[in-house]
């Protein structure tokens, strides 16, 4: 019977050290994605900026000059 109990109290000492160690991963993974969520947010600034300058580069590009008999090719339905 007291083999039970010691067995018991053993069982639970490992359920508590695995729940501290699941506790502090926990934490380490929270602080892991708060700083990949704001590393996040940065890169999407600087893409939404290349976006805004790529733009602004292409207003600025001349137009093709086509000759007089040609029509301009329609757009792929995609891009429609």
């Amino acid at each position: 019977m007291i083999s039970d109990f010691e067995l018991l109290a053993q069982k639970v000492d490992a359920l508590a050290a695995l729940t501290d160690t699941l506790r502090r991963e926990n934490a380490a993974l929270r602080t892991h994605v708060a700083t990949l969520t704001l590393e996040n947010g940065g890169l999407q600034q600087r893409m939404q900026a290349a976006h805004e300058r790529v733009a602004a580069l292409l207003t600025h590009l001349p137009q093709p000059q086509l000759p007089e008999d040609t029509e301009p090719d329609p757009l792929p339905q995609e891009f429609a």
